[in-house]
């Protein structure tokens, strides 16, 4: 057992039994002494300490001091009742603090009483309720601030553990510190109900069974319980002032004897105080000349002892770093810190600052995760990290979003203007800067704060430079996505499934299809826009073919045809007619007629000259399409559409390729040319 824990044992062991066993007078004079000792370390240590959570023991701590000084209140009566000399500690306090006189003494107590409980007690109770409340209903902002700063990047991981962690402790802590103030409360009303036994008792005790006249019994066991009183009341009264202090300013995971001394005996000069006080209370004053100024020098001592220590860690720790930086100077530069790449990078140049600087009232930070949210609803995938960082190469006003550490795409604001974009029906012009809006490279016209109102009232369509740079960064991510899902995501993915459905994913993984052949299926449905929030369909039907192939492209299509009714809500709404495409059956059998199949997977042979011309034909229908105002979308049969797509996906970034069976049957269609050569 460690020493900390048995000197904690025994100060509650001896609290407990000094409610049973009578003590000497000699006894409870050195355990008053050290009461109040305690008492002054633990008002020192709170006033000193920077913060709460540095003495995050102090409600149990509080337990502790009120249960021994009450079990001394109980021996100092047992010795005012039986012997009438309860020590010199009490005896001094009656006739010294108290000015030996029974008005005086009895004011001074009172006034001890009051003070106690009706400014300190009171206030302090009201204080630690207040807090209490206020970090109870504090929590969930300060978490969603934790994960506002986690997902830009300006913590880690473990920082933001960290301040989870604080502010889960600041929460125990002032719930504690919210009863913990009923005991401070409870003892004073004690040594109020105390004190008025000793009284009666002591004059019953003296006048019957000591032969006391009236007048000598009420002088002499006035005094003593005056004295007793106040032993008792002015440790009690600065352990209130100390919960005050410290609840107007949380649990460390290590033992509580440990975490007593390490709080209470590691600053010096607070032992230096304390010490100084005790020296001086039994030299000037007639209390025992020997108890008091044992304890001064023991603390001044300890003191002491530990300041060396501290100096010799804090030139230890001066030397260490010093070593550290000299052997960081001789060894070869350490790289390993730059071979990290961020998935999602967001640049921008210095004129851009404000918008992402919540000081200056940028919301740019709230935006980016609501991206990421939005991103997760929408198609089902965790988006990464998405760090933002200032670059003063750019130019003032320019931004770059980068993929894995290459720039995929850029654009340009004016931080105090707006961007008007007429959606095609307005044609009433509007003066300002000619630009193009940099998600989807429309025409559109950077106007004043001024014009704003006057655009609106036209029909044209005016957005904030932080929507602009939030949509181009949504439409980024949206078409990176599949490049963005690692196999440490697809677990993650997996894990979530299991939880509920452990039968489909025992099934599928591993015995049928690795992590990695998932994340090929996945990746696949992403490239082509379509949501995987339905993991337990896609397993479901990854389950259902598996045995017969492992070619993650037909498992894909496979996949795609149970997702059908997501894939015709996606791009066929149900109250109209759909302008689309088919694809002529000659073309399909060619394509067929060109497919190779090796180990590594299914390729086309088409000769360049057919390639071409299916190229024009897509072309040309493509167009008629964009000239209706409509989605380029082409019909093709199940067999024919992954070959079809891979083969003009190179060509035609949004071109829409679906098979019959991924379409409803309630689905309306149109047919409005064919592809053909």
């Amino acid at each position: 057992m460690k020493k900390t824990d048995m000197v904690l044992g025994l100060y509650l062991m001896l609290a407990i039994v000094f409610f049973i066993v009578p003590m000497p007078s000699i006894l409870l004079d050195i355990l008053l002494g050290l009461n109040m000792s305690i008492a002054m370390i633990i008002l020192f240590t709170a006033l000193f300490t920077k913060e709460a959570l540095d003495i995050s023991s102090f409600p149990t701590l509080l337990l502790f001091t009120t249960i021994f000084r009450i079990s001394l209140n109980v021996s100092s009566t047992k010795l005012i009742l039986t012997t009438g000399d309860p020590g010199n500690v009490v005896t001094t306090f009656g006739n010294f603090v108290g000015g030996g006189n029974l008005v005086t003494g009895a004011i001074v107590f009172v006034i001890l009483i009051i003070v106690q409980m009706m400014v300190i007690n009171k206030g302090s109770e009201r204080v630690s309720e207040v807090t209490a409340r206020f970090t109870l209903d504090a929590m969930p902002g300060k978490q969603m601030a934790i994960d506002a700063d986690l997902n830009t990047g300006a913590i880690t991981d473990e920082e933001a553990k960290a301040r989870r962690q604080k502010i889960q402790d600041e929460s125990s802590f002032f719930g504690a510190m919210d009863g913990a103030t009923k005991y401070v409360k409870g003892d004073a009303v004690a040594g109020l109900i105390i004190t008025v036994i000793n009284f009666a008792g002591g004059l019953c005790m003296g006048m019957i069974y000591g032969g006391l006249p009236m007048q000598e019994a009420l002088e002499k066991y006035t005094i003593l319980t005056i004295g007793d009183g106040l032993v008792s009341q002015i440790p009690s009264l600065m352990i209130s002032l100390a919960t005050g202090i410290l609840v107007t300013k949380i649990s460390k995971e290590a033992d509580l004897g440990d975490v007593l001394v390490d709080q209470l005996f590691s600053i010096p000069k607070v032992l230096y105080m304390v010490g100084g006080a005790m020296v001086f209370l039994g030299v000037v004053t007639p209390l025992s000349i020997i108890i008091f100024p044992a304890y001064g020098f023991l603390f001044i001592i300890t003191g002491r002892i530990i300041a060396n220590k501290l100096d010799v860690e804090e030139i230890e720790t001066e030397v260490n770093s010093e070593e550290s930086a000299a052997e960081e100077i001789r060894r070869p530069e350490n790289v390993a810190s730059l071979l990290q790449v961020d998935p999602i990078e967001l640049e921008f140049g210095y004129g851009i600052i404000p918008l992402a600087d919540v000081n200056q009232g940028g919301d740019l930070l709230d935006r980016v995760v609501m991206i990421r949210r939005q991103i997760a609803l929408e198609l089902g995938c965790v988006v990464p990290m998405i760090r933002l960082r200032d670059n003063i190469q750019l130019n003032p006003n320019q931004y770059v979003i980068k993929i894995k550490g290459v720039p995929v795409s850029d654009g340009e604001i004016l931080f105090d203007h707006y961007m008007a974009m007429n959606p095609g029906y307005v044609e009433e012009e509007i003066t300002g800067i000619p630009t193009f809006e940099p998600s989807f490279h429309l025409p559109a016209i950077w106007i004043t704060e001024s014009q704003r109102e006057r655009a609106e009232s036209m029909g044209y369509t005016v957005v904030d430079p932080p929507s602009i740079i939030a949509t181009h960064l949504t439409e980024v991510i949206r078409s990176h996505l599949d490049e963005l899902l690692t196999r440490q995501d697809v677990q993650n993915l997996i894990s979530n499934v299991q939880e509920a459905n452990s039968t489909l994913v025992n099934e599928l993984v591993p015995k049928l299809l690795s992590v990695g052949e998932i994340q090929k299926v996945l990746q696949n449905l992403l490239k082509e826009g379509i949501s995987i929030r339905d993991l337990i369909t896609i397993f479901e039907t990854l389950a259902d073919y598996a045995p017969t192939t492992r070619d993650t492209d037909v498992l894909t299509e496979y996949a795609r045809q149970s997702l059908k009714r997501a894939i015709s809500n996606k791009y066929f709404p149900s109250n109209e007619t759909t302008s689309v495409v088919t694809l002529d059956p000659k073309i399909e059998q060619e394509i067929m007629n060109s497919v190779k199949q090796t180990e590594q997977g299914a390729y086309l042979t088409l000769d360049p000259d057919t390639t071409q011309e299916i190229i024009n034909s897509v072309q040309e229908e493509v167009v008629k399409l964009e000239n209706l105002g409509k989605n380029p979308i082409i019909i093709t049969s199940p067999i024919v559409r992954m070959y079809f797509k891979k083969l003009t996906e190179d060509y035609f970034k949004d071109l829409i390729v679906v098979s019959y069976n991924e379409i409803e049957s309630n689905v309306e269609l149109q047919s409005v040319g064919m592809v053909t050569v």
